[in-house]
C-alpha cells in the first residue's frame, strides 16, 4: 500500500473550496493520511504554491503552511486546526506571511496549484525555532523515507 495524503473536501487536481481560501474563512482543510512507511518516526507537512505570482510567469514558490514533528500516530489534521489543537509534539514553521499556521490560497491572478506535501521521516527533528520551508527542508535531508502529495487548485472569484 502506497503512502497517501488526501482531503475529504477536494479531490486530487480539483478546486479547493472557497471556505479554505482568503475569500472564505481562510481555515485549513481537513487532511487525512495512511500507509506510513515502516520506520517513520515523525511527519512533516509543507503546503506551497509554485505558480506565484502568475501561473503564466511564475517567479517564486509561495509557502502557505509548515509543520514538522507530527507524531506517526496521527492519521490527519482536522478542518481549521489551531496551534493548540495540533497533535502533541508537532512544531510549526513560518509561512511566507512570516507567521505560523495555515494561510489559504489567495492568488493575485490565474489558477494556481497548491501542493500539500507530507514527508515520512526516520527521525524526530530538533526544535528548529519556527523554521522557514528551506530551513526545514535542509533539516530533513537524509531523513526522508517517503513523500505523499495531493494538489488542489484555486482561482479568485
Amino acid at each position: 500500500m502506497a503512502f497517501e495524503i488526501s482531503s475529504p473536501v477536494f479531490k486530487p487536481g480539483a478546486e479547493i473550496p472557497i471556505k479554505y481560501t482568503c475569500q472564505g474563512q481562510d481555515i485549513s482543510p481537513p487532511l487525512e493520511w495512511k500507509n506510513l512507511p515502516k520506520g517513520t518516526k515523525s511527519l512533516a507537512l509543507i503546503v506551497d504554491d509554485p505558480d506565484a505570482p502568475d501561473p503564466k510567469n511564475p517567479r517564486m514558490t509561495w509557502v502557505h503552511w509548515v509543520l514538522y514533528n507530527i507524531p506517526p500516530s496521527a492519521t490527519g489534521l482536522p478542518e481549521g486546526v489551531s496551534s493548540s489543537e495540533l497533535p502533541p509534539g508537532t512544531k510549526e514553521g513560518l509561512n511566507d506571511w512570516k507567521r505560523t499556521g495555515y494561510g489559504g490560497p489567495c492568488p493575485p491572478i490565474g489558477r494556481h496549484r497548491y501542493f500539500f506535501k507530507l514527508y515520512a521521516l526516520d527521525t524526530e527533528l530538533p526544535d528548529l525555532n519556527q523554521p522557514s520551508k528551506s530551513e526545514l527542508e535542509r533539516a530533513m535531508e537524509g531523513h526522508i523515507i517517503d513523500k505523499a502529495e495531493i494538489i488542489g487548485t484555486y482561482i479568485k472569484k
